[in-house]
């Protein structure tokens, strides 16, 4: 595991990454080109988003933030979906695994931002 911080969120959307690309370069050799290129683009997304928020420029916009790297992991998920469905996709349950913990992970942080965002109004 590589880990730039102490925070979890950071670190574990830098795993989930590295574990999706190494996953689109599997779908890659199986030719499954159109499939990895959307993988890898909303994969990386969530935490290119997650990482992006922690320069915020205001409480709201760091909430912003992390709400679209929820929009990138929803995609991520139907496409992983779609590989776990689909006949000769390698498997990806564990990728199910890392993307379920990066989400509860988001959402109780957006929680507790938007519940400070309150007390502080």
């Amino acid at each position: 595991m590589i880990e730039t911080t102490d925070n979890i969120i950071l670190n574990k959307t830098i795993e989930f990454s590295l574990s999706i690309i190494k996953y689109t370069e599997r779908l890659e050799e199986l030719k499954r080109y159109v499939i990895a290129k959307q993988l890898l683009r909303a994969g990386t997304s969530i935490g290119a988003n997650v990482h992006e928020a922690q320069d915020a420029e205001s409480k709201v916009d760091f909430i912003h933030k992390l709400k679209i790297a929820v929009k990138e992991l929803n995609e991520t998920k139907y496409w992983l979906v779609l590989c776990a469905k689909s006949e000769n996709y390698p498997n990806c349950d564990s990728l199910m695994e890392q993307i379920k913990m990066v989400e509860r992970i988001l959402n109780k942080i957006i929680s507790t931002a938007k519940n400070k965002l309150k007390q502080n109004i």
